[in-house]
């Protein structure tokens, strides 16, 4: 019996998703629960998987080509079945979704203002030398896993506690598949320790987009920019945002991270920031809340988070997404710094699972690393607060007995709903983050 192929909501917030490739081809034999094609979804490269068995008899969208969720992009039927319905109803979908996808071309720019007769045109710019990278030292040949990663439940077991990616690690088992063996054995280059190590706050800033000067151009929407665009538009406008400031006295703990590092252990100023959050907010639950429709069907209710799940945001080239931290409460702060590193990396290299960039109670969002004093960012809903992060600056201090010396300040700001949340309670729970990073020993028990 034929079955349709229809985009699967492969995100909360999908809507339409980009058919990176087809992982099976025309004519190819399908089993239930082989991977057809890797979609690209609003944040994240996401395998999507077969429902049914059969011959995979037509492919309706190509790759590098959008579909909207639960729109017809293939179909499963045995070789000699009629299929022509199906390919009806695909042309239909094609033809109203025309006008949406193909829009307008923009309006050419208007032409530069000539130059003065005086001075000549300048000359096109030379493109710049390419700079050669540095040699690496004793390259390995690249992993190529075509589709999905083959690799034994140890292997994965064993990856997942190591955090290492199975996407770089040469599979030794019958077909290349990944065992236990290859994980144990496995040494990551040099580039990519140095960047497992770094700190997700200090990743390099967002490249900008080449501008030809005096010719202007349209980018269009990317699939994660327009649910950035519409989330954060709603947060904006349907939440009353305020915003509380504190000064943070960083001494002991730039201290403490020193001692730290010297011990081995790779703990950032973010990862201290997460852990005294994650402990406030079991002190004051009030902020670890959101605004929601009441389970007895009035029409609006508070609920406390039983949890705590600490939103990490992360800067992609084309956008932001939020990884989540679930339990951090529950963690230790070496586990935090841990799972931020992998999970900020996973995000770079949009390999994040549904479930690890959603539901967040709390969100973090930190710009020290760009030199960023002071800013204020929107909620990420459905959380009621996030915390915005200044970097850790030298400056003059008035100390002990009046005198002036050399400390280590940050300013934190937490904006807050303030449907759920008054000033109080935002005051009081700065007051316990910044006491905890006051005393970052408080952070390590």
């Amino acid at each position: 019996m034929a079955t349709k192929v229809v985009l699967a909501k492969l995100s909360p917030t999908m809507e339409e998703g980009l058919i990176v490739k087809w992982s099976k081809n025309e004519g190819d034999t399908i089993k239930v629960g082989d991977v057809l094609a890797e979609v690209e979804t609003d944040k994240a490269n996401m395998e999507m998987e077969a429902l049914a068995a059969g011959v995979l008899r037509r492919i309706f969208v190509k790759a590098g080509q959008k579909a909207p969720v639960a729109g017809l992009i293939a179909v499963i039927a045995e070789k000699d079945e009629d299929i022509s319905a199906f390919e009806a109803q695909a042309e239909k979908e094609r033809s109203a979704a025309k006008p949406a996808a193909a829009p307008p071309p923009p309006a050419a720019p208007p032409a530069p203002a000539p130059r003065p007769a005086e001075a000549p045109a300048p000359a096109p710019a030379a493109k710049p030398a390419p700079v050669a990278a540095p040699a690496p030292v004793a390259p390995r040949a690249p992993v190529v896993h075509e589709g999905r990663v083959k690799a034994s439940p140890l292997a994965k077991k064993i990856a997942a506690e190591k955090h290492i990616a199975l996407e770089e690690v040469h599979g030794s088992g019958p077909g290349g598949r990944i065992v236990k063996r290859d994980v144990e054995s496995f040494s990551a280059p040099a580039p990519a320790r140095a960047a497992a190590s770094a700190s997700p706050a200090a990743s390099r800033p967002v490249p900008s987009a080449q501008v030809t000067p005096g010719v202007s151009q349209t980018i269009p929407l990317s699939s994660m920019r327009k649910t950035i665009a519409r989330r954060l538009s709603e947060s904006m406008f349907s939440s009353p945002h305020f915003y509380v400031t504190v000064d943070v006295d960083m001494d002991r703990a730039v201290d403490l991270r020193a001692q730290l590092k010297e011990a081995g252990e790779k703990i950032s100023v973010n990862d201290f920031v997460v852990r005294a959050c994650a402990l406030a907010l079991r002190t004051v639950p009030q902020v670890n809340a959101a605004w929601a429709p009441a389970a007895d069907g009035s029409p609006e209710a508070i609920v406390l988070n039983g949890d705590v799940h600490m939103g990490i945001a992360v800067a992609l080239p084309d956008g932001l997404i939020t990884p989540v931290v679930q339990f951090a409460d529950q963690k230790p702060i070496t586990a935090i710094a841990a799972e931020i590193r992998d999970l900020a990396d996973r995000a770079k290299a949009r390999k994040l699972k549904p479930e690890e960039y959603t539901g967040a109670t709390f969100t973090i969002s930190n710009l020290g690393m760009m030199d960023v004093h002071e800013f204020t960012a929107i909620i990420n809903p459905p959380g009621s607060a996030i915390l915005s992060v200044g970097s850790v600056r030298k400056e003059a201090v008035v100390g002990a007995n009046d005198q002036i010396k050399v400390g280590h300040r940050m300013k934190i700001t937490l904006g807050s709903d303030h449907r759920v949340i008054d000033g109080s309670v935002s005051a009081t729970f700065l007051a316990e983050v910044k006491r905890l990073l006051q005393t970052p020993v408080l952070l390590l028990i």
